[in-house]
């Protein structure tokens, strides 16, 4: 078996481990675990149910249903995060202090630092709250772009395919549209001044953080972007399963009564 050499910043968190105190060392071990765990998350999916495609269906009615779905999925999700704590009030789409910021927002706590990290977090959420509704015309633009064969395939796919057909074709674009808005939001709320704050006092308090300068507008755009496909999958399979989410006739046709 092949063996996997540790990158430089493993190398580096491990040393400063190595030369903490024994408290402190406890601490640290415990993050250096949780980051372990984090890696091994989303290594299995769910499985996806497919949908057979209704006998007498023809395509062109297939994909129009497709697009309907997505339209109507893709506008509540939209909706719903760009509300006032469309982010930051739910557990499943809230964004989180980036990389080992995060895995060691426990440690910092300890060290007094909860309301640095707390403002952070508010900040990062609110812009991405403020921004997230740019993602709307590339959204109807994919939509337009879908082909009947695309459509065939989309249907008769998992209980998501729709969405990860969705998350494919408009991931890069949405990214490269949504971060410079993103990054004006977080102007606008503080998320740098905020940042500032956190690692100002975490490093001064928790030296083995010294030296983290993630990108704060690239972790935001892409958690963002994460939480809309999230709430998307789920608007798209509550139009595949559920009767009462096929608002429109159209859906209902496709979908089934």
């Amino acid at each position: 078996m092949k063996k996997r050499l540790m990158t430089p910043a493993a190398l580096s968190g491990l040393a400063l481990a190595l030369t903490l105190s024994q408290p402190a060392q406890a601490d640290w071990d415990d993050v250096l675990k949780k980051q372990g765990e984090k890696l091994l998350q989303g290594q299995t999916a769910p499985e996806s149910k497919s949908t057979p495609v209704p006998a007498g269906m023809d395509t062109a009615t297939l994909a129009s249903g497709l697009k309907e779905a997505l339209k109507v999925g893709g506008e509540r999700a939209i909706k719903e995060l760009a509300a006032e704590g469309g982010y930051a009030n739910h557990d499943d789409v809230r964004i989180p202090l980036p990389g080992a910021l995060d895995t060691a927002s426990g440690l910092m706590r300890k060290y007094g630092l909860d309301s640095q990290i707390d403002t952070f977090e508010a900040s990062m959420n609110s812009a991405a709250e403020q921004a997230i509704s740019e993602a709307t015309p590339i959204f109807l633009e994919t939509l337009e772009g879908m082909t009947l064969d695309d459509a065939r395939r989309i249907y008769s796919g998992g209980d998501t395919a729709a969405t990860d057909y969705f998350r494919e074709k408009t991931q890069g674009p949405l990214g490269s549209r949504m971060q410079p808005l993103i990054e004006e939001a977080m102007s606008s709320t503080g998320v740098m001044q905020a940042y500032q704050a956190l690692v100002s006092q975490a490093e001064s308090q928790v030296p083995m953080l010294k030296g983290l300068s993630p990108d704060v507008g690239e972790h935001v755009t892409d958690a963002a972007l994460d939480g809309l496909f999230l709430r998307l999958a789920q608007e798209e399979k509550q139009i595949r399963e559920n009767p009462v989410a096929r608002t429109t006739d159209l859906l209902k046709s496709v979908f089934g009564q």
